[in-house]
């Protein structure tokens, strides 16, 4: 079994209230090892923040880290994360204003680039994280592996979310191996589309217009207890090159809270033989 990061996403309404408290709650659920999530500092300091983590008995292997706050400043953003710990600097998303069919895309996959060269200097690598919107036409290929063809392997590699890659029409373990030997971590994200019809996404976690929640959209589960093939993924994943995977769940399970759900998804895993 691959070791296991928590997205620290999933807490992030516990995190705003009890900082300290909640990365200990993260530890006694059983994890080891974190994700930060969207360049969340909770005011503190990097060593601040280590000793923290440190202190419940984690480590932050990765973070998610928004594109437009990397290119604001990118040598002090990129720079508080490595110094945290982390060894994969993620972009999240890219918001609609960056993404193919805009005029800045072209412009975009550059910066993405200049990006990669200034992690790697860092001692890291750079990921992208996918959601559904990226499993769009662009000059006949899909949005997603136009990044990957535009920007060498040395300045990016693949962060894979089997959910919203599943959302986006391609079979999640398919598409990791696509990616062989570019996908060191793979995001395990679990749903229920048991209500029929037209898998709908939903955006509540980046801010766009679509933030209200839409009527039918799925709910999302622990690991292992919704639709995803999760032994084939992580099949999948162990022949691409895979060193880490991510549990991820934006919203908790009905009657259940974050931390409860997150000890679910590891439980089911550690369950794996």
């Amino acid at each position: 079994m691959f070791p296991i990061m928590l997205q620290l996403y999933n807490v992030r309404d516990e995190m705003a209230k009890d900082f300290d408290g909640t990365l200990k709650q993260v530890a006694g659920a059983g994890y080891k090892y974190v994700e930060l999530a969207l360049a969340q500092s909770y005011g503190k300091t990097a060593a601040q923040f280590k000793d923290s983590l440190g202190k419940a008995g984690l480590t932050a292997i990765s973070a998610h880290v928004p594109f437009r706050d990397m290119t604001k400043d990118p040598e002090k953003v990129i720079g508080f994360h490595v110094d945290i710990g982390c060894k994969f600097i993620a972009i999240p998303f890219l918001g609609e204003e960056d993404r193919s069919g805009s005029p800045a895309y072209g412009e975009v996959k550059k910066e993405i680039a200049r990006l990669g060269e200034i992690v790697n200097k860092k001692g890291a690598v750079l990921l992208y994280h996918n959601h559904e919107f990226e499993f769009v036409d662009y000059q006949g290929k899909y949005m997603l592996d136009d990044l990957y063809d535009s920007i060498p392997a040395s300045l990016l590699q693949t962060e894979i979310d089997v959910c919203w890659a599943k959302v986006g029409g391609v079979v999640p373990a398919e598409y990791i191996l696509k990616y062989s030997g570019r996908a060191p971590v793979v995001h395990l994200k679990d749903f229920d589309s048991s209500q029929g019809g037209k898998i709908k996404a939903d955006y509540d976690l980046i801010g766009e217009a679509k933030k209200a929640r839409q009527a039918g959209a799925f709910p999302f589960r622990a690991v292992g207890h919704g639709v995803q093939d999760i032994p084939a993924i992580l099949k999948a994943s162990e022949k691409a090159g895979a060193k880490w995977v991510v549990v991820e769940q934006d919203l908790p399970s009905p009657g259940m809270t974050p931390i409860e759900c997150a000890k679910q998804s590891l439980d089911y895993l550690k369950g794996l033989k």
